[in-house]
């Protein structure tokens, strides 16, 4: 599905200008939101594995200052739904080996937000999965939210930095399809 559109004078429109002369600013500021949700995971682990915490205590940076809004459903939740937009905009600018990784992230975060939306559902109703205490995602019945959510950052990360790493030093044949000036040595 291509995204790209234009207007009466045959300018690009938003989305298509997001991935021709915007998509070198959009995949970095992608990129930083990524490694700062990373890194909050990060501390997150370090609190519980390292410092000993008790997981309810232990939220990242942000649940340092704001503890509520890392219990929130709707705050995971929203987080989900934006990195599924991000990949989802931002692909028709990749070509070639670099979109098939780009793919394979998408479709990882797909399931992820998923996991979201049933976690969400279960707070809003106030029916959880199984009959539980609290709510759950299905691959957390069988690995504790502070490990599932690395291994989720992990296995989206991968094929992400993967895909940039193609964009931006792709093939020839990669490099004649893109419209973008992302590639290593291109033309600003």
């Amino acid at each position: 599905m291509e995204l790209t559109m234009t207007t009466h004078a045959g300018a690009r429109s938003a989305p298509g200008s997001l991935n021709d002369r915007w998509h070198r600013l959009a995949l970095n500021l992608f990129a930083f939101v990524v490694i700062a949700h990373w890194a909050e995971h990060i501390v997150q682990a370090i609190q519980v594995f390292v410092l000993g915490w008790p997981r309810p205590q232990a939220g990242g940076v942000l649940g340092l200052w704001i503890p509520w809004l890392v219990t929130s459903e709707w705050m995971h939740y929203g987080y989900a739904v934006i990195m599924l937009i991000g990949f989802f905009v931002l692909a028709p600018g990749f070509t070639g080996r670099a979109k098939k990784w780009w793919k394979t992230a998408l479709w990882i975060q797909f399931w992820h937000h998923f996991e979201h939306l049933l976690l969400l559902v279960q707070a809003l109703t106030g029916r959880n999965l199984l009959g539980g205490p609290v709510p759950v995602s299905i691959l957390q019945l069988v690995l504790p939210r502070v490990e599932l959510h690395l291994f989720y950052n992990l296995i989206v990360f991968v094929p992400m930095v993967v895909a940039m790493y193609f964009h931006m030093r792709p093939s020839p044949q990669d490099r004649a399809e893109m419209r973008c000036t992302c590639a290593v040595g291109a033309a600003a």
